[in-house]
């Protein structure tokens, strides 16, 4: 019996186009440290992605492929999610780093090199200096977070303009990142290419980056599932635990299905959510748009009744600045400075969600029609509010 034969045409406008890069830029043009020669292996670039001109947010990512410091994950966990970027208005730089049989410290140099690199360019790049940040997939994630808890300082006086400037991401994304290198839910490939069969125990514990975290680590995203095998979620969780404990802000989304490599996850409409979850961090942190927030406390009434318990939202005009909103109980709310709205003109909305008691009091929360309308002009220092909406 013969089986049936499924032939399927890839239309070159999908995913994986286009996929080259607008330029390749060598990080040390004469010779990186520690290099072993001067074929492609030797020499760490970036290949540059920017952000479509009318399109453009102001903010750069250096993303690490994975490949357990063995391979380079080029595609789908390169260029793939430097158009992504792209699509979200960021500037995307994939960087090619060196691999064994280089041992640390070069990755790290490459990476720490890289954003040093956007950083003292940034006016050439069209980026804010300040949101420049590192993204990293697997043993990338772990060159990512090595970038996040190790850094080189500004050298001020240097000869290099490079170097005048430090290597410190603004915030670091790591998916599905390798982050132990002396557990045994690290990943054993990785270990070895980069700190050889027998590493020292020191060193290896200085690599294990969950162990680095300190109040100066930049703000993190993080995603895995449990599911992923080759590299297992305790990688993750340990260190968004450590996150939590220096007070560094995280958000972890830990998704039950879904193997190892999975990139953007075109396939599953699930785990592909994960990207939309980063961009409402990107954009909830101030990391798209240059934002001063404010504080706001105020009163809210509907229908002439204080509402007993539902929420406020700010909405600014800008697509790329961040949303604030606050919960209301008994007519009442206050958001800090941290998480207030931005200046400028915002459009306010009320939701209601009914009670808290024991019996029911609304059928489901719903938006009040009329305060879809209203906008308030946010200004610097404390904010006062008070509003009336009517149903």
């Amino acid at each position: 019996m013969s089986l049936p034969r499924l032939f399927v045409l890839l239309a070159l406008s999908g995913v994986t186009a286009p996929l080259a890069a607008e330029d390749t830029i060598l990080l040390w043009p004469q010779g990186a440290p520690g290099s072993m020669g001067t074929e492609d292996r030797d020499k760490p670039w970036l290949w540059s992605y920017p952000a479509a001109k009318e399109n453009a947010c102001g903010t750069a990512v250096v993303v690490c492929p994975g490949g357990g410091y063995g391979v380079h994950a080029v595609d789908h966990e390169g260029t793939q999610v430097a158009r992504w970027l792209n699509s979200i208005g960021v500037t995307a730089f994939v960087l090619k780093y060196r691999l064994a049989p280089y041992r640390h410290p070069a990755p790290m140099q490459d990476v720490q090199r890289a954003i040093q690199h956007v950083r003292a360019n940034a006016e050439k790049y069209g980026v804010a200096p300040k949101r420049i940040g590192v993204m990293g997939f697997s043993a990338g994630g772990h060159l990512a977070s090595t970038c996040a808890t190790h850094f080189a300082d500004a050298k001020p006086q240097a000869d290099d303009a490079v170097e005048r400037v430090s290597s410190r991401p603004d915030f670091a994304i790591l998916a599905y990142p390798v982050i132990t290198m002396t557990e045994s839910w690290g990943h054993k490939g990785s270990v070895r290419n980069l700190l050889g069969d027998n590493p020292d125990p020191e060193l290896a514990k200085l690599l294990s980056n969950d162990l680095q975290v300190t109040p100066q680590t930049p703000p993190t995203f993080l995603f895995h599932t449990t599911e992923d095998t080759a590299v297992p979620v305790e990688n993750s969780l340990a260190f968004f635990a450590a996150c939590r404990k220096h007070k560094v802000p995280a958000e972890l989304h830990v998704y039950q299905f879904g193997p190892h490599g999975v990139g953007l996850a075109p396939a599953d409409p699930a785990l592909s959510t994960w990207k939309d979850r980063l961009r409402d961090w990107l954009q909830n942190s101030g990391f798209l748009a240059e934002v001063t927030r404010a504080p706001v406390k105020g009163k809210v009434s509907v229908n002439g009744q204080p509402l007993k318990w539902g929420q406020v939202r700010f909405t600014p005009e800008s697509p790329f600045a961040p949303v604030a909103f606050a919960m209301v109980r008994n007519g009442a709310f206050s958001i800090d400075a941290a998480h207030g709205p931005v200046l400028g003109v915002n459009k306010v909305a009320v939701v209601t969600m009914g009670d808290v008691a024991p019996g029911p009091t609304v059928a489901d929360a719903k938006l009040v029609p009329k305060s879809n309308a209203i906008t308030w002009n946010v200004q610097a220092g404390q904010n006062e509010f008070e509003l009336d909406v009517r149903d």
